[in-house]
C-alpha cells in the first residue's frame, strides 16, 4: 500500500502504529496513490469567449447574418478580419451600436425592438457575444464654435426623460438576452454615445460651461443607475472615463483621488462592482484625448488629472470589464511595441480584455511590423495554461476524490463575467458524464499563478469502471452551457475537445 502525506490533523505526535492506522483510514476513505500529470503550453491563437479582437458591425438593425458571424470564428490563419488590418484573429465578440436617431422625442418602435432581438438571436446561433451600445447621433456638425475640433452644438442627443423611457423599453431585451451580452457600454449621452458632446447632460466642452456641473452629474448618475437596474446582476456596464465611475460611486463632488474598488467588493452584485471602463482612444495622447481628465463640477474647474486617474484606472481594471479601441497614430512611438513604445505593457497594467479590429489600424498594424501583435492577440483578456495536475488513480464509490490543479493565467485580465468550473468524469465504456462542481470564482483567476486543491465527493451510486477526467469551463447560462464555442479552452497542446468544449486532463480514474 502506498503511503500518502497525512492531513495536518494527523501529523503531530503519532506513533508508528498510529501512522499505519492513519493510512488505513485514508485508504478506506477512498484515497489512493496520486499521479502528477504535466502539460505543455500552446502558442496557438484560438477563439475564446468574451475576449480578444472584436469586429465592429455596421448595417441596419436586424441585419446581422448568422452565416457571416459564424465565419468570424473560423477564419483561416492568414485571412484578415477587416480589410484595413494586416493581421488575422479569431473573433468571439461583435460590437453592435444601435442608432436611435428616429426616436429622440418618442418611444422606440416595437418594430425596432424586434430587430434588436433578431440580431441577438443571430449572434447566439453563430456562437458569439455582443459588446452593446446605444446612441442618438454619430454625426458631428462643423461651424464657427469655440471647440478645438470644431464640433458645434446642437449635438443631437436626447433629453433625460426620453433616455430613461428608452432604457425601460430595452430592459426586457437585456434580461431575455443577457446570455449573449458580454458587456453593455453606457452610451446614450452625447455624440457616439461617448458622454461628452451633449445637449442635455452637461456640455464640458468650450462650447458650453467647460465643466459638468452638479445637476448634470446627478442626471448622468440617474441614467447609469437605470442601466444597471435594467441588466441582470451578473452583467456589467462600461463607462467612458474613470471619473464617470468616481462621480457615480461617491457623488458629484468626488475628488479625483477617490478610492478604487477593493478586493472584497469586487465581483459582487453591488453597483460599484458592476461598472467597467472602455477607452475609445487607447494610447492616442498623453491623457488619451481626455480619458483621464478632471471635468470639474459646480465648485471646481476642469483640469488635468492624468497621473492620478491612470492609477485609479489601473487599480479598478483588475476587477471589471475593460476594453476599447485605438483612435489616432499621432502618439507614436509611445503606442508602438517595446522598446520604443509600451502598448503591450499598457494593456497588461490596465487589464484589457478586448480591442477593436476595425479602428484604428494605423495603430494596430504597427504592432504587426513591431513584432508584438502575436503576443497581444494571445494575451488580450484571459489565457489559462495548465501546468500540472495531481489526481488519484483509483477512488471508491461515495468517497473523497482529491484534486490539485496548477494553472497560469498568461493573459492581461481575468474573465469579467462569472462562469462555473467543473471536473467531469466520463465513463470510458458508456460515455456517461458525471459533473463535480469545483468551488472557485473564475473572475479571480488573475494574471499569474492559479492553484486549486479540493476534495470532491463521489456519489455512492456512481457506476464502477474507468473514467476519463476532464475540466469544463462552460457559460453560466443554461442556454449556452452545453455549446462548446461558449466554453473556455485552455492554452495547452493535446487537451481541447472541440466537439464537447471539454479540456482533457489526460488521466483516467478507476472507480471501485
Amino acid at each position: 500500500m502506498a503511503f500518502l502525506p497525512l492531513k495536518p490533523r494527523l501529523q503531530k505526535g503519532i506513533s508508528v502504529l498510529g501512522l499505519l492506522l492513519a493510512h488505513l483510514v485514508l485508504a478506506s476513505s477512498g484515497y489512493a496513490q496520486t499521479r502528477k500529470i504535466t502539460y505543455t503550453q500552446s502558442n496557438e491563437d484560438f477563439a475564446n469567449p468574451e475576449r480578444g479582437f472584436y469586429l465592429a458591425s455596421g448595417g441596419k438593425p436586424g441585419t446581422l447574418s448568422v452565416e457571416e458571424l459564424t465565419k468570424l470564428r473560423n477564419l483561416p490563419a492568414d485571412q484578415n478580419i477587416t480589410p484595413s488590418a494586416k493581421y488575422s484573429a479569431k473573433v468571439t465578440l461583435v460590437y453592435r451600436g444601435y442608432l436611435l436617431s428616429d426616436f429622440k422625442t418618442k418611444p422606440i418602435s416595437e418594430e425596432f425592438l424586434q430587430l434588436i432581438r433578431r440580431d441577438m438571436d443571430a449572434t447566439r446561433k453563430a456562437g458569439l457575444k455582443m459588446i452593446l451600445r446605444f446612441a442618438y447621433t454619430n454625426d458631428t456638425k462643423a461651424g464657427d464654435c469655440k471647440d478645438d475640433y470644431k464640433i458645434c452644438p446642437p449635438y443631437g442627443d436626447a433629453s433625460k426623460p426620453i433616455v430613461m423611457q428608452h432604457i425601460t423599453q430595452l430592459k426586457p431585451i437585456f434580461q431575455e438576452n443577457a446570455d449573449v451580452i458580454a458587456v453593455l457600454q453606457q452610451g446614450f449621452i452625447g455624440i457616439w454615445g461617448e458622454n461628452y458632446f451633449t445637449d442635455y447632460f452637461g456640455d464640458a466642452s468650450s462650447n458650453g460651461q467647460g465643466v459638468i456641473n452638479d445637476s448634470s452629474w446627478v442626471n448622468r448618475n440617474d441614467m447609469l443607475k437605470s442601466l444597471l437596474e435594467a441588466l441582470p446582476k451578473d452583467r456589467m456596464v462600461q463607462v467612458r472615463t474613470p471619473q464617470i465611475k468616481q462621480r457615480f460611486v461617491y457623488g458629484p463632488k468626488a475628488p479625483v483621488t477617490s478610492n478604487p474598488i477593493s478586493a472584497q467588493e469586487a465581483f459582487t452584485n453591488a453597483d460599484r462592482a458592476r461598472i467597467g471602463l472602455h477607452n475609445d482612444c487607447f494610447l492616442a495622447s498623453e491623457d488619451d484625448y481626455g480619458t483621464y481628465a478632471d471635468y470639474g463640477n459646480s465648485s471646481t474647474k476642469r483640469g488635468p488629472a492624468n497621473e492620478v486617474m491612470r492609477k485609479y484606472f489601473e487599480a479598478e481594471s483588475k476587477y471589471v470589464a475593460v476594453g476599447g479601441e485605438t483612435c489616432d497614430n499621432a502618439y507614436s512611438p509611445q503606442n508602438d511595441c517595446a522598446p520604443a513604445g509600451h502598448a503591450e505593457q499598457e494593456m497588461a497594467a490596465l487589464h484589457y480584455s478586448y480591442l477593436n479590429s476595425s479602428y484604428n489600424n494605423q495603430v494596430n498594424n504597427d504592432w504587426v511590423t513591431g513584432g508584438c501583435m502575436d503576443n497581444i492577440k494571445r494575451r488580450l483578456g484571459y489565457r489559462f495554461a495548465l501546468r500540472s495536475a495531481s489526481l488519484p488513480a483509483t477512488v471508491k464509490q461515495g468517497k473523497i476524490l482529491p484534486i490539485s490543479l496548477n494553472l497560469e493565467n498568461v493573459g492581461f485580465a481575468s474573465p469579467f463575467n462569472p462562469r462555473p468550473v467543473q471536473l467531469v468524469l466520463r465513463n470510458k465504456n458508456s460515455g456517461q458524464l458525471h459533473v463535480l462542481p469545483i468551488t472557485t470564482e473564475i473572475q479571480k483567476w488573475f494574471s499569474g499563478q492559479v492553484s486549486i486543491s479540493q476534495e470532491l465527493t463521489l456519489p455512492a451510486t456512481l457506476a464502477k469502471g474507468d473514467y476519463e477526467v476532464l475540466l469544463n469551463l462552460p457559460d453560466s447560462y443554461q442556454s449556452l452551457a452545453k455549446r462548446p464555442e461558449y466554453s473556455i479552452r485552455l492554452a495547452n497542446n493535446d487537451v481541447w475537445e472541440e466537439t464537447t468544449g471539454f479540456n482533457r486532463l489526460n488521466h483516467s480514474i478507476r472507480v471501485n
